[in-house]
């Protein structure tokens, strides 16, 4: 039997399974947040209990946290020259030398209270994109749970856009479906369903000739996205065995964020920029491309679980026994910055759509269990993507928290006779100093910020933009508060079995 049509290839959690492989699942589930906790905890033993051993430890990590961070700081300014040359190109003129006239585009926009001008924005980015309108599917997929508003919003949408586009459907997702879970993933794969009864085969339409963008209900597309993506496509060794990601840019309302939700928001891009420098570690995240065809042999997106747009890159990696990859577009669409009423409530917010972004820990089991089960996978090749996934997960819970709380433990900790050594006497000045050195790149970070904001609004001072670039000092607050807090968080509740839904972020235009 093929691995896609078995049982566990859609899990989303233990529950979903019986006997031995629900508590091998369990198990699994269990792993991430064990480790995390377990180096935390190490340490602070090792602090008490043994201090100059953990004195060695932090600067240790330190300097390969250094050496981390040059690495990536390296990625983060090629992939900027990439995505500024990017860019730069007239990807019109580039796709005139190709036959590409039968390619179609489906955008998936899922929606469920999110404001009107907000859609609007979206769309209108999609009526003023350089592509063949006639060749553009456009799906609105409401939220039937989120009433009879959102029902009118789509209406409104559809008589003001519906005729720009070949294609315009809006589809209502039902709530409490057996074996749903009420969010994006549900609602997109219903959507996608409809779009291929109603359109695709309605008008013969091949389904490999059809690339689908699911698209946060934010995200603004530049002119030439689908140009670009069309390009990729075509270009691509075999375009029905890769995803295509571009760079989430948060730059819709970046300029009414407050600088905490800009550092978070900017902090994700960077991020994403680096990933697409590392195709082999890259998964698909947020707005995402991929071939109808691909889509439609899997059964679309997971219904019953958060983290959708990842999720889905490893349905396929493991439907294609590892022959499945994502192709970085260095190329942005832009999305909202998480913006609220109050400063306080944004930053709540800010917390739980990272620790939403953090539950995509949930795929570590599903990688490790599911390699377990696909015997066609090569062994080398699933040691390293279950590394580099736990590994990265790790990193985002414990790093921080290792970095900016726990080094000056062995000195609070070590009692009197270490804090009468020479080594406990250097410690805080080294870390110090190493973290000094490591915090440079912040200089980068706030140069590559500023060259990608969108032009700046009237209401705002002309030394903003000067500014902007000394919020990146608030970079060891937000990787701590809203990067390892949350990913820690999201670890203890999968290792506790306390499973999380779908949290939609609020939208809020100033």
């Amino acid at each position: 039997m093929d691995y896609k049509d078995t049982e566990y290839f859609k899990v989303g959690r233990a529950s979903d399974l019986q006997g031995g492989d629900r508590f091998l699942y369990r198990m699994l589930e269990i792993m991430p947040g064990f480790l995390s906790w377990s180096t935390i905890l190490g340490t602070i033993f090792l602090s008490a209990f043994f201090p100059t051993a953990a004195a060695y430890f932090i600067i240790s990590f330190d300097l390969y946290w250094l050496l981390k961070t040059a690495y990536l700081s390296v990625h983060l300014r090629h992939n900027w020259k990439r995505i500024k040359y990017n860019l730069s190109v007239d990807w019109s003129l580039m796709i005139s030398k190709m036959k590409y006239e039968h390619i179609y585009h489906m955008v998936i926009l899922p929606f469920y209270k999110e404001p009107q001008d907000v859609i609007e924005e979206s769309i209108k980015s999609l009526v003023a994109s350089q592509y063949d309108k006639k060749k553009m599917i456009i799906i609105l997929a409401r939220e039937e749970r989120a009433g009879d508003q959102s029902e009118k919003t789509a209406e409104i949408i559809r008589k003001k856009y519906g005729n720009d586009f070949g294609y315009f459907l809006v589809t209502a997702h039902k709530e409490g479906v057996a074996g749903e879970m009420a969010g994006k993933g549900s609602n997109i794969s219903f959507a996608a369903e409809m779009a291929r009864t109603e359109i695709l085969d309605k008008s013969a339409i091949p389904y490999k000739d059809v690339i689908v963008s699911a698209f946060d209900i934010d995200t603004v597309a530049y002119k030439q996205f689908f140009l670009c993506l069309t390009w990729h496509f075509l270009t691509s060794p075999n375009p029905l065995k890769t995803s295509f990601q571009p760079v989430p840019f948060y730059n819709n309302n970046i300029w009414d964020a407050p600088a905490l939700s800009r550092v978070a928001a900017g902090s994700s891009t960077f991020w994403q920029m680096m990933q697409q420098e590392r195709p082999e570690k890259l998964a698909t995240f947020s707005s995402h491309s991929v071939s109808f065809q691909t889509l439609f042999e899997v059964g679309y997106w997971q219904k019953n679980i958060v983290s959708e747009d990842s999720r889905i890159f490893w349905n396929l990696f493991m439907a294609q026994n590892a022959d499945y990859t994502v192709t970085p577009l260095s190329y942005p669409v832009s999305m909202d910055a998480n913006v609220s009423h109050s400063w306080w409530q944004t930053a709540i917010n800010v917390y739980k759509q990272n620790r939403r972004w953090s539950w995509g820990v949930e795929n570590v089991p599903y990688l490790i269990f599911g390699s377990i089960k696909n015997k066609k996978i090569p062994l080398w090749k699933k040691i390293k993507v279950i590394f580099v996934q736990t590994e990265g997960f790790w990193s985002l819970a414990t790093n921080p928290i290792l970095i900016f709380i726990l080094g000056w433990l062995p000195v609070i900790l070590g009692g009197a006779s270490f804090n009468k050594t020479v080594l406990s006497y250097n410690l805080p000045f080294l870390t110090r100093n190493i973290m000094i050195v490591a915090m440079l790149g912040l200089i980068l970070s706030g140069i590559i910020f500023i060259s990608f904001l969108p032009e700046r609004p009237k209401h705002r001072s002309k030394y903003s933009r000067i500014l902007m670039v000394f919020q990146w000092i608030l970079v060891p607050i937000t990787i701590t508060v809203f990067g390892a807090i949350p990913g820690l968080e999201a670890q203890t509740r999968l290792l506790f079995g306390k499973y999380m839904g779908f949290w939609v972020t609020p939208k809020h235009r100033t």
